[in-house]
C-alpha cells in the first residue's frame, strides 16, 4: 500500500505561481511513475503530468506544457508539481497517483491516490 497526501492548493490570481507536494508513505516510493490529474465536477479526470521513478522522464499534457513542471525527491517521498503563469481554467481538484509505469496518461495506469488539493484561479 501507498498512501498520498497532497498539500499546497489554494486561490490565486492569473498570472500567479503555486507549488503542490505530494507526500508519500507505505511501500518503497522510488518504485513508483508518480502523475498529477485534475478533475472538475462533472468532467472526466484529466492527466496533468507524470514522472518516472528515478526523474529522468517526465510527461506533460499540451495544456500546462512550458507553464508546469513536475519533480521529485525520493529521499524526502514526495513529488511537486510547480505551476506558473496559472489561467482560470487550470482551476481542479489536484491529484496525484503511483503507479508501476507503462502508458502514463490514463488514470487507469495508476494504483494509488491522494485525496486531491483545491487549486483554484480567479481572472
Amino acid at each position: 500500500q501507498v498512501q498520498l497526501v497532497e498539500s499546497g492548493g489554494g486561490l490565486v490570481k492569473a498570472g500567479d505561481s503555486l507549488r503542490l507536494s505530494c507526500a508519500a508513505s507505505g511501500r518503497s516510493f522510488s518504485n513508483y511513475f508518480m502523475g498529477w490529474f485534475r478533475q472538475v465536477p462533472g468532467a472526466e479526470r484529466e492527466f496533468v503530468a507524470a514522472i518516472s521513478w528515478n526523474g529522468i522522464s517526465t510527461y506533460y499534457a499540451d495544456s500546462v506544457k512550458g507553464r508546469f513542471t513536475i519533480s521529485r525527491d525520493n529521499a524526502k517521498n514526495t513529488v511537486y508539481l510547480q505551476m506558473n503563469s496559472l489561467k482560470p481554467e487550470d482551476t481542479a481538484v489536484y491529484s496525484c497517483a503511483a503507479g508501476p509505469g507503462g502508458i502514463v496518461s490514463p488514470p487507469l495506469s495508476y494504483s494509488y491516490w491522494g485525496q486531491g488539493t483545491q487549486v483554484t484561479v480567479s481572472s
